[in-house]
C-alpha cells in the first residue's frame, strides 16, 4: 500500500514537472518580450536574452506613442475590428441559420460550396481581392477594410452545426404560435445559440485584430493603416536605423493587450454558457 502511495505521488510531481516545464517554455518568449520592452536599446542588444531590464526604462513606450502613429492604429483597428465581428455575428448566424433549418433548391451545394472555400488558401485570392476591390472603386477605403471580411465561411460552418444540434420542437411551438422565420431565429432560437455565438464572437475578433494580409491588399493610405500593418512598418525599418527592440516590442505588447481581455473576460461566459446549454440539453 505504501509503495502504490509512493508511485501515485512519484506519477503526480513527474507530471507536474513536465506541465510546469513546457509552460515555462511557452512562457519565456512572452516573458522576453515583456522585459525588452522595458529596457533601454543598449541594453536589449547587449542582452537580448535576459528576463530582468537593467536599468528600467519607459523610452521604448514614449517613443511608440510619440515616434509612431499608434493611436491611429489603434482606433482603425478598433473601428473595423467592432464592425467586422458585429457583421459576423450577425451574418453567420442568419446564414447557418438557413442553412440548417431551412428547405429551398441547391443548399447542398450551396453548403458544399462554403465548405470548399475554407480549403482554399487565403494567399491565392489576394490577388483576385485586389482586382474587385480595384475594380468597384474601394479600394484604399474603410469599406475595403472591412465589407470583404464582414462574414467569412468558418463562421457559416460553426454556427449551421450547433443550431442543427438544437431540437426542433421549440421552433415548431413557436411557428404555431405564429411566429415568422425571421421571429423564429432572433427571439426564439438565437437565445439559445450563446456558446456558439460566444465562440464566434472570440475568433471574429482575434482574427480581425490580427488581421494582416488582407490590409496589404485592401490600402495603401499609411492613415488607413490597422495595427499590424503599422507594426510591419515599424518592424521594417521605418523609423531609421537601429534594432530599436524596446519600441517594437513595446507596440507589440500594447497590441496584444485587447485581444487577451476579450478572450479571458468572453471564456469566462462561454463556459457558463456551455453549461447553460448542456443542462437545458
Amino acid at each position: 500500500m505504501a509503495k502504490d502511495n509512493a508511485r501515485s505521488l512519484a506519477s503526480t510531481f513527474a507530471g507536474y514537472f513536465v506541465l510546469i516545464f513546457f509552460a515555462l517554455v511557452f512562457l519565456y518568449p512572452f516573458v522576453i518580450q515583456i522585459a525588452t520592452s522595458f529596457k533601454t536599446e543598449p541594453d536589449a542588444a547587449a542582452h537580448p536574452l535576459s528576463p530582468i531590464p537593467g536599468p528600467l526604462s519607459m523610452g521604448g513606450y514614449e517613443k511608440v506613442f510619440v515616434n509612431t502613429d499608434l493611436p491611429l492604429w489603434l482606433g482603425n483597428s478598433l473601428l473595423v475590428t467592432v464592425v467586422v465581428t458585429a457583421g459576423r455575428v450577425l451574418l453567420d448566424s442568419m446564414a447557418g441559420y438557413a442553412l440548417a433549418r431551412l428547405r429551398f433548391a441547391g443548399r447542398r451545394a450551396l453548403f458544399s460550396a462554403i465548405v470548399a472555400i475554407m480549403a482554399v488558401p487565403g494567399v491565392v485570392l489576394f490577388i483576385p481581392k485586389f482586382l474587385v476591390l480595384n475594380q468597384l472603386g474601394m479600394y484604399d477605403s474603410y469599406t475595403a477594410l472591412i465589407l470583404p471580411v464582414i462574414a467569412d465561411a468558418a463562421g457559416v460552418f460553426i454556427m449551421k452545426q450547433f443550431f442543427e444540434s438544437l431540437p426542433a420542437g421549440v421552433e415548431e411551438a413557436a411557428r404555431v404560435d405564429g411566429a415568422g422565420v425571421f421571429r423564429t431565429y432572433w427571439s426564439v432560437v438565437l437565445p439559445m445559440a450563446r456558446p456558439a455565438l460566444l465562440t464566434l464572437t472570440i475568433i471574429s475578433f482575434q482574427g480581425t485584430w490580427n488581421e494582416f494580409p488582407h490590409s496589404l491588399v485592401a490600402v495603401q493610405s499609411p492613415e488607413l493603416f490597422t495595427l499590424p500593418r503599422g507594426l510591419a512598418d515599424l518592424v521594417s525599418g521605418s523609423l531609421g536605423k537601429g534594432t530599436q527592440y524596446p519600441l517594437k516590442l513595446g507596440a507589440a505588447l500594447l497590441a496584444t493587450i485587447p485581444v487577451a481581455v476579450v478572450f479571458v473576460v468572453f471564456q469566462r461566459y462561454f463556459v457558463r454558457g456551455a453549461n447553460e446549454g448542456s443542462e437545458k440539453g
